[in-house]
């Protein structure tokens, strides 16, 4: 069976360490040949047991890649795989140590496009190309947040695609009598009729910088013009301190008041915990929700919406921001670099793909994986009728300060008063300025 650990950012104990690695007391006598002996998958004795460690910061993923990863091993007998799933904010500096030294992982999810660039220029990853030719027959919207900003070399197995969007609760709506809005006028009375009668409207934790730019594009995206903007922003035509862009941060400020009482104290945990008690009617959030949604209340009915734009957007429509949330990565300082190449070309297999989609929930990019369960699918369709970038995250993570960061900060600084949405917008791109040339 498949090992599964969860750590904090915090050291584990060496007794903890001594303890597990200590023989029990019946272990099998080493001069009995029969004893743990294991057998390849055509029925051969392995030449040697591999246990190979393979990191993530999904920790509330680890009970479903436990049944995943066991696939692989009735596949691999030789193979074992030790599953750690880490803390989620600290597993970027955890992976980054761990990748230059010999405890680290032999496979590790790492993020990607401007993130995925340190662990590349610090010649940590082993190039894919060759390895899992079956990458190039990805999408390539998806694919390109798994290549080496210099060399345009793949350097990871993308594992989910994201898409950004408002949940709501069906049961409440339908109970004062609701229906999903289709223009910006309508989204307005649905909050207004919710917060008349005593329901938080929308559930947002301001309190967590980085969920701000999500909130941002699932309720902004279209009125500063999604793919249109990301064009004439990265060519120069443009930046971030153009009108329609203020006007979508104003956007965010005007609808403050059907969040909950001060939003900037509220965490990304108490406002998941908001919605799953049904305390909140509406969720702006990524697909990487669903999952936990549904396992925290098997019984809430959930839809989706993409939230329409208000008048004088610059699209007509409303639009579904989306990116590639991460990649599996073979590390170049593996010890078995053979078992490790095994396991990531299994990672870009269909059946692979397929677990990801019915038991994480999850988007997978490998080709003719299907998904099951219907809101995905809408949610998937929904994308597929009008996409858009998450425009931070996909363009703006390169260099330091990234865009992410500095949007984050700065609707907080919205929601605290501190600051207009015309500040807030030449914030970020002044910071964006320290390292962004547009037309390269």
């Amino acid at each position: 069976m498949m090992q599964r650990r969860i750590f904090a950012a915090t050291a584990v104990s060496s007794l903890l360490l001594l303890a597990a690695c200590a023989p029990s007391s019946d272990a099998p006598d080493p001069d009995d040949q029969d004893a743990g002996s294991e057998q390849t998958a055509d029925g051969g004795e392995c030449a040697e047991d591999v246990s190979l460690r393979v990191w993530s910061w999904r920790t509330e993923d680890a009970d479903a890649y436990e049944t995943i990863f066991d696939t692989f091993e009735e596949q691999n007998p030789c193979i074992t795989v030790d599953f750690q799933a880490f803390v989620n904010t600290e597993y970027n500096q955890i992976l980054q140590t761990g990748l230059t030294g010999s405890d680290g992982p032999d496979v590790a999810q790492v993020r990607s496009y401007g993130l995925l660039q340190p662990l590349v220029e610090g010649g940590n990853l082993v190039a894919l190309d060759d390895i899992v030719p079956e990458v190039s027959e990805f999408d390539e919207t998806i694919l390109a947040g798994a290549l080496g900003r210099e060399d345009g070399q793949v350097y990871g197995v993308p594992f989910a695609s994201q898409t950004l969007q408002m949940y709501y609760n069906t049961a409440i709506f339908e109970e004062h009598g609701l229906e999903e809005p289709t223009t910006w006028e309508e989204f307005l009375e649905v909050n207004e009729t919710l917060a008349e009668a005593g329901v938080t409207p929308m559930s947002v934790g301001g309190l967590d910088a980085w969920m701000m730019p999500i909130v941002h594009d699932i309720l902004g995206s279209a009125e500063y013009g999604g793919a249109e903007f990301e064009e004439a922003v990265l060519a120069g035509d443009t930046d971030l301190t153009d009108q329609a862009y203020v006007d979508s941060l104003q956007t965010v400020v005007d609808v403050q008041e059907y969040m909950p009482e001060n939003v900037v104290g509220v965490s990304y945990t108490e406002s998941q915990v908001l919605f799953t008690t049904e305390q909140a009617a509406m969720f702006p959030g990524g697909s990487f929700e669903l999952a936990f949604f549904q396992a925290e209340n098997p019984d809430m009915e959930l839809g989706v919406f993409q939230v329409p734009p208000p008048p004088g957007a610059a699209l007509d429509h409303p639009v579904t921001p989306a990116y590639a949330d991460g990649n599996w990565g073979l590390s170049a300082n593996s010890a078995h670099p053979e078992e490790a190449e095994t396991l990531i070309k299994w990672l870009a297999t269909q059946e692979f793909g397929q677990m990801v989609a019915n038991d994480l929930k999850q988007f997978s990019p490998v080709p003719g994986v299907t998904f099951e369960d219907p809101l995905m699918q809408e949610m998937w369709d929904l994308y597929q009728e009008n996409p858009a970038p998450y425009l931070q995250l996909v363009n703006f993570r390169y260099g330091d300060p990234s865009g992410t960061d500095l949007l984050g900060a700065g609707i907080q600084e919205l929601f605290l008063g501190d600051k207009d949405p015309a500040q807030v917008a030449q914030d970020v791109n002044d910071g964006l300025a320290e390292w962004f040339t547009p037309g390269q």
